[in-house]
């Protein structure tokens, strides 16, 4: 009987840190960073509940919308007293939720019809994606 080997998997503040380079627990929740967002009235989430929220490796934070509204003005940046570039979190945090979707399309999923008019690209990368 063969063995399988277990991958351990990175929980998000990892995944986080290592593409943005940043330290997320630099951060010691002072709220100058969602103070001065422009765009924090329409965010779901402040950029200090961001961080909160990573620093607690909350998942559902991947559906939230604050990601997708930051204008990476670098303003939460420039007030930060620990200078935590909050736009490389959140840039991070885009990166890995595109990625996340991505995994989901599958091919077995479409009709025939709906296949034909996909583009070659897209079944040549779903192919290496199935045989990788």
């Amino acid at each position: 009987m063969a063995r399988t080997k277990t991958i351990p998997r990175e929980n998000l503040r990892e995944r986080v840190e290592e593409l943005s380079g940043e330290r997320v627990f630099a951060c010691y929740q002072c709220g100058m960073c969602s103070s001065g967002c422009p765009y924090a009235e329409q965010m779901d989430r402040l950029p200090s509940q961001v961080i909160r929220d990573l620093q607690l490796d909350d998942e559902t934070l991947l559906d939230s919308n604050a990601m997708w509204v930051c204008a990476s003005c670098l303003a939460c940046e420039v007030r930060c007293p620990k200078g935590v570039d909050l736009a490389k979190l959140m840039e991070a945090l885009r990166q890995i939720h595109l990625r996340k979707a991505l995994d989901r399309v599958s091919l077995d999923d479409l009709s025939k019809d709906e296949i034909k008019k996909l583009p070659q690209i897209a079944l040549v990368a779903s192919l290496r994606k199935k045989s990788g």
